[in-house]
């Protein structure tokens, strides 16, 4: 009776708080699954929650048993009457991704499917699995964040969107999880890989953390304790990191490196943490926040990079910015054939995320004022072919801002865009002749101002730039 007690209270008071959310449980099939699940069938009978339910199994393809427990959890759900939704997903064994990491990933993106950016996914995580959490943060030297493990409410970054979470179990054992699937006669289901010890979480759950309960029977609640200590020292310090943050971005939402350096160590540290946290990025380790400090006080005339994850930090004159990890674009080439784009338009898929082009001929007296993103070109009828590309030999040119002429590189320089941005910008060239800087610049002898009426066509090129594009 004390497990339906414990149980149910903490399920109200969790689910209370979400009356109109749409609710997917996720269920394995396992005792502590099971167990949520029946308890929220429960809950909804007697009309103490009125949320739209739905049940989501994710099979991984790891167990030859997946099928009959998918099946399993399906006829409980018709069982309780709560609408089942079966989703399969890939893990490549061959990844360099560890198997377990893959299944959380894959699981979580799979469950967004179905709860999408407005529902909650609801799991069965107990007290238990928070003490493993613990153990686990504390092998990997973690920092508090990671040692105040699973919060009852949260989200989950995945590639689709940000997923909400609500453990409302964490204060429950899994034995009392146990008693209470022995008093409903319920039987579930074990998965066989929960007894291979290879999986760190199995080390603990199966022989670290048995001895240590049988040594200090209290340790489970001790540890709980702890890692409430550690977030709600956690949310003091992003209540810090939050309000540095504020000062040292400038108006474009960009670092200010000449604040960040007026930080101590311990407070830059965490703001670049906190920064990254929400670009939802992994958390770099104490050597890369050094080295990233180190490397905003090189001198003026460097622009000095560090690769976080899967990201980089550049720093370009005040500012340091997060980018993407961008791809070597000098051997690019897109060809123009002019006779051909006489006949019909042209779209060309520039490489590595940059964008696509579409380029046309334009044959009508139309206002010689161009659109947005849109480069209007006047080029002589004769040449036949133009290149697309972004190498280049630093040619001399006049752009139509300019009064006198200048290498391309000065003129990147002037217009203040950074390294890395420069080597991003689709240039237009007619054999060794540059034509255009897309984004930035038109050559003089190829505007409606300069290049006249006989003999010239008006090539007109959009540039539809992707979000990342550099």
């Amino acid at each position: 009776m004390m497990q339906l007690i414990s149980i149910q209270r903490a399920l109200k008071e969790q689910l209370q708080c979400y009356p109109t959310k749409n609710l997917v449980i996720a269920c394995s099939g396992g005792v502590d699954s099971l167990v949520l699940l029946y308890e929220v069938a429960s809950l909804v009978k007697a009309k103490v929650i009125k949320n739209k339910i739905t049940v989501c199994y994710v099979n991984h393809g790891l167990s030859e048993h997946a099928v009959t427990w998918h099946n399993f959890v399906q006829q409980h759900c018709h069982k309780l009457s709560l609408a089942f939704i079966g989703k399969r997903v890939h893990i490549d064994k061959n990844a360099n991704q560890s198997l377990e990491a893959q299944a959380r990933d894959a699981r979580y993106r799979a469950l967004y499917d179905v709860a999408g950016n407005k529902g909650i996914v609801i799991t069965a995580h107990h007290q238990d699995d928070q003490i493993e959490t613990f153990f686990l943060a504390l092998k990997r030297g973690s920092g508090l964040k990671g040692l105040s493990s699973m919060s009852t409410y949260g989200s989950l970054q995945t590639e689709s969107g940000s997923l909400a979470l609500l453990r409302p179990l964490l204060t429950i054992s899994r034995q009392c999880i146990e008693d209470r699937a022995k008093a409903l006669s319920l039987e579930w289901v074990e998965d066989e890989s929960n007894l291979d010890q290879q999986f760190d979480r199995n080390f603990l759950r199966q022989t670290i953390i048995p001895m240590l309960a049988q040594r200090w029977p209290g340790i489970g609640q001790s540890i709980a304790r702890t890692t409430e200590h550690c977030q709600d020292a956690q949310q003091l310090i992003d209540d810090v990191a939050s309000n540095d943050l504020h000062q040292c971005l400038n108006q474009d939402n960009e670092l200010d490196v000449k604040k960040l350096l007026t930080l101590s160590s311990s407070r830059f540290n965490y703001v670049i943490r906190y920064y990254l946290n929400q670009h939802h990025q992994l958390m770099p380790s104490s050597q890369v926040l050094a080295q990233v400090k180190k490397q905003l006080s090189a001198s003026g005339d460097k622009t000095p990079q560090v690769k976080v994850g899967n990201k980089w930090f550049r720093r370009f004159q005040n500012k340091l910015m997060l980018t993407d990890d961008f791809a070597d674009l000098s051997s690019w080439q897109g060809i123009v054939d002019i006779a051909k784009l006489k006949q019909a338009p042209l779209l060309i898929l520039l490489p590595d995320n940059v964008g696509k082009l579409s380029l046309s001929i334009s044959n009508s007296d139309e206002a010689k004022l161009p659109a947005d993103n849109i480069t209007c070109l006047f080029i002589p009828d004769k040449i036949e072919q133009l290149s697309i590309q972004f190498n280049h030999n630093n040619p001399t040119c006049l752009p139509d801002y300019r009064q006198h002429s200048r290498s391309l590189k000065k003129i990147f320089q002037e217009l203040k865009i950074a390294p890395w941005q420069r080597k991003r910008v689709p240039l237009i060239f007619e054999q060794e002749t540059l034509i255009a800087a897309l984004g930035q610049f038109t050559c003089q002898p190829y505007t409606a101002k300069c290049a006249g009426t006989d003999g010239i066509i008006k090539l007109n090129v959009h540039w539809l730039a992707s979000d990342n594009s550099g």
